[in-house]
C-alpha cells in the first residue's frame, strides 16, 4: 500500500452527515455542509481518509448491518472514491438484539476501529487526526493515542483545513 501517510478519522454521523437520529437510507441523508470539499482537501493533502462510526441501530433491531454497507457504498460514491475504508460497531450493550449484545472493544469511546485500521494500513501517526462530534469520539482518539478535534458543526472543510496545515 506504499508509504506510510496520516490518516484523517472521521466520525459519520454528526460530521460527514447529519445525525438524526439512526440516519441509514440515502434517500433521506443531508451532507454536512463542506463534506466533500473536506475529504477533497484531505486527498490532496495525502492523507488516508477513515470513517469510523458507531451503528447501534442495528443492534436495536433498526435496520440491517447490509442497510449500513448500502450507506457506506453510496456515501463513497458522492465523495468520488475518498474514503479509504469505513469501520463501523454494530454492538450495544444494552442491545435487544442479543446477536449484537456485547460491549465489545470496537464500540467508540473504545478505539477498537481505529486500532484496526492502524494495522491494516501504513498510517504515520504524526499529523494524524480524529474528527467527531462527542466526547466518546474524543475518548477513542486518545485511547488509540491520537489527537481529537470536537466538530462543533458549520462547515467541515473549513473546521478541517486548519488541521491540515498545522499537520503541514
Amino acid at each position: 500500500m506504499g508509504e506510510p501517510r496520516p490518516a484523517a478519522f472521521l466520525d459519520r454521523d454528526g460530521v460527514l452527515i447529519e445525525d438524526d437520529g439512526y440516519p441509514h437510507d440515502p434517500a433521506l441523508v443531508r451532507w454536512v455542509p463542506g463534506a466533500a470539499a473536506a475529504v477533497a482537501l484531505l486527498r490532496r493533502a495525502g492523507y488516508w481518509v477513515f470513517v469510523v462510526t458507531n451503528q447501534s441501530g442495528v443492534a436495536r433491531g433498526l435496520y440491517p448491518e447490509a442497510a449500513v454497507a448500502a450507506l457506506h457504498g453510496w456515501m463513497n460514491q458522492h465523495l468520488a472514491g475518498g474514503v479509504d475504508a469505513f469501520e463501523y460497531c454494530p454492538h450495544h450493550p444494552d442491545a435487544p438484539l442479543a446477536a449484537y449484545r456485547q460491549d465489545c472493544a470496537c464500540r467508540k469511546p473504545r478505539p477498537g476501529m481505529i486500532l484496526a485500521l492502524l494495522q491494516r494500513f501504513p498510517v504515520r501517526r504524526q499529523g494524524s487526526f480524529l474528527v467527531g462530534d462527542r466526547a466518546s469520539d474524543l475518548a477513542a482518539a486518545t485511547a488509540a493515542g491520537l489527537p481529537g478535534h470536537l466538530f462543533p458543526g458549520g462547515r467541515l472543510d473549513a473546521f478541517i483545513a486548519p488541521l491540515v496545515e498545522a499537520a503541514g
